[in-house]
């Protein structure tokens, strides 16, 4: 069976939804933590389409999640994030304003603020998410060294405000489950280690009740395509992406050793 499309995703679901576990969005686990859940993120880069995709198949399972847009018109339709929020699903901002602003702070600050409030012109927001920007040099979540996003009535941004020792982080970065290869900047400092070598493989551990209690799940819908021809062109792009990234982590790797 073909991983990463909608049928899988939807059988990845079921099995959640047969489980223990119960589902919140990021808000609402920071407000009122469950003690055995699943909080579903979807990093909107790009493809929106599929995340309403994604958005309708858990709404028509009763499963609320987090949906973080991007500012750039490959990610940020209004129509599409209204229809999302109306779906009863949270929506957040995929923030890259230190890339946008080649890091100049004091301008991705004023750049963040802007584009915050573009979004709340549609919807409640309330959390944040930072945007990888792998091939950049910037990294987005150093606009918190100088700035403090709770001046903006911002409750969490998941790369500070969850406790990855008690939380398990799993994302789909890399079109992998948790690659250390294909990932930049969208990893955790976790206690956990524990290997995931596809989607099955995912559903069988929550069946046999492998997994920890408390779960934050990434994913990318762009990546999620049952139509054969957008799901090989997103595999073949995804393959020459790691390809470039492990190079970057490499190269990284020895400028901290030098």
């Amino acid at each position: 069976m073909r991983d990463f499309t909608l049928k899988v995703y939807s059988k990845l679901l079921y099995t959640l939804r047969e489980s223990s576990y119960i589902f919140q969005t990021f808000s609402a686990h920071l407000n009122e933590p469950a003690s055995k859940v699943f909080v579903l993120r979807h990093d909107v880069d790009k493809m929106p389409r599929n995340s309403l995709a994604f958005a309708r198949i858990e709404h028509d399972l009763g499963i609320k999640a987090s949906y973080y847009f991007r500012i750039v018109p490959q990610s940020f339709q209004p129509e599409i994030i209204k229809e999302i929020a109306a779906l009863g699903h949270e929506i957040g901002y995929h923030y890259e304003d230190m890339d946008l602003c080649n890091g100049d702070v004091d301008k991705a600050w004023h750049s963040f603020q802007k584009n915050l409030a573009k979004l709340r012109e549609l919807v409640p927001v309330q959390t944040i998410c930072m945007h990888g920007s792998p091939l950049s040099k910037w990294d987005n979540r150093d606009l918190w060294e100088k700035h403090d996003y709770r001046e903006l009535g911002i409750i969490g941004e998941p790369y500070f405000d969850l406790d990855y020792s008690k939380v398990f982080y799993l994302t789909d970065t890399g079109r992998k489950w948790n690659s250390a290869d294909s990932s930049i900047r969208d990893k955790v400092d976790s206690s956990f280690r524990i290997e995931i070598e596809n989607t099955q493989h995912l559903i069988q551990l929550i069946r046999e009740g492998k997994l920890p209690d408390q779960i934050m799940l990434n994913t990318h819908p762009q990546r999620w395509n049952d139509n054969l021809l957008l799901w090989g062109r997103e595999l073949v792009w995804q393959n020459i992406k790691n390809q470039a990234k492990k190079i970057v982590v490499r190269w990284w790797r020895g400028v901290v050793m030098a």
